[in-house]
């Protein structure tokens, strides 16, 4: 079994003998939860890059330079973008910036989810088994600040290569994942490339906390009840509520960053003025445009993340134990 996030364990295989606890309800260690979570996250961005790139190009619809690519394109809805994409510019450019993406994940959710455990131990200085929903909540929103901090300038490429249309006639702003690194920094500096790092680390506490934080009780109060044990069935419910919850919180603030880091620069003073330009020229639905792909994609990445996050623990400390058994 593996142990729900928010319980104490025993460390020591000493101890597992004897208080009578099995291997495999001893928490992995910190290596094992940071390389599974970054694995995880890879995976369910390779199932759901398609519906990421769909919101994107939602985001952004209506903005003058979109607007001028685009010409007569006219997305509608996540399902009726990813088919106009196919028809006008290919099934890849459904996938365009999917090695900025996995980077970002490897060094985005690795943080973020690996380390939130072991942030929330700290805050509670290990004395209690159950911390409170504030424990909880800041433990999301610091491990989302460092993820956020670390892995900007792969979350600005990731959107750009996203937002730019594979057309004949359109000029590419970027060929490449290394060569749009270069010419940020050539053209914006380092500021470009943590361009928007303000309203991602407001997007990403915001989606961390609930993310995290809305998985982990989900997932307490169905073991604490025993409605379901702790498996996929377990895992899938808890993972499809976090996103949910995840996508209300946080669309607004992420229709905010994606069209400022996928701004030109001078487009707007700052994400507070990108989010003005949006209410009084585009009115407060604009908040919640790409919605729909947004809890698709949260919660299909949710899902298959967290399912593959847990097995993968699960397989790591399985192997670390019959290495440990043979040495």
């Amino acid at each position: 079994m593996v142990p729900p996030l928010g319980r104490k364990f025993y460390h020591s295989s000493q101890t597992v003998k004897m208080v009578g606890l099995k291997p495999s309800d001893v928490p992995p260690p910190l290596g094992v939860k940071v390389l599974s979570a970054g694995t995880a996250a890879c995976i369910a961005d390779l199932v759901t890059f398609p519906l990421d790139t769909a919101k994107v190009r939602l985001q952004i619809q209506g903005e003058k330079a979109a607007a001028e690519a685009a010409k007569d394109i006219r997305y509608r809805g996540v399902f009726g973008t990813i088919s106009t994409m196919v028809r006008t510019e290919g099934p890849r450019s459904l996938y365009n910036g999917l090695v900025a993406g996995l980077q970002r994940q490897m060094a985005f959710a690795s943080i973020r989810i690996g380390l939130y455990d072991n942030v929330k131990n700290f805050y509670t200085g290990g004395k209690t088994d159950r911390p409170g929903v504030g424990i909880r909540i800041l433990a999301g929103c610091t491990t989302g600040a460092m993820a956020v901090s670390v892995a900007q300038p792969t979350d600005v490429v990731k959107v750009r290569f996203q937002a730019q249309m594979n057309l004949s006639g359109v000029q590419r702003r970027y060929s490449g994942t290394l060569q749009a690194y270069k010419q940020i920094f050539r053209l914006e500096g380092m500021r470009g490339l943590w361009k928007g790092t303000l309203p991602n680390i407001t997007r990403n506490a915001l989606v961390n906390c609930t993310e995290l934080v809305t998985y982990d009780l989900i997932k307490e109060a169905i073991l604490k009840h025993n409605i379901l044990s702790d498996n996929l069935p377990c895992h899938f419910v808890s993972a499809f509520g976090a996103g949910f919850c995840t996508t209300v919180i946080a669309s607004p603030v992420d229709v905010v960053k994606t069209r400022y880091m996928n701004s030109p620069p001078g487009q707007y003073k700052s994400a507070v003025n990108c989010a003005w330009t949006m209410m009084t020229k585009e009115g407060p639905t604009a908040f919640y445009k790409g919605f729909v792909p947004s809890f698709l994609r949260l919660g299909s990445w949710n899902v298959v993340m967290f399912v593959t996050f847990e097995q993968l623990k699960r397989a790591m400390m399985i192997s670390k134990q019959r290495m440990e058994a043979t040495a």
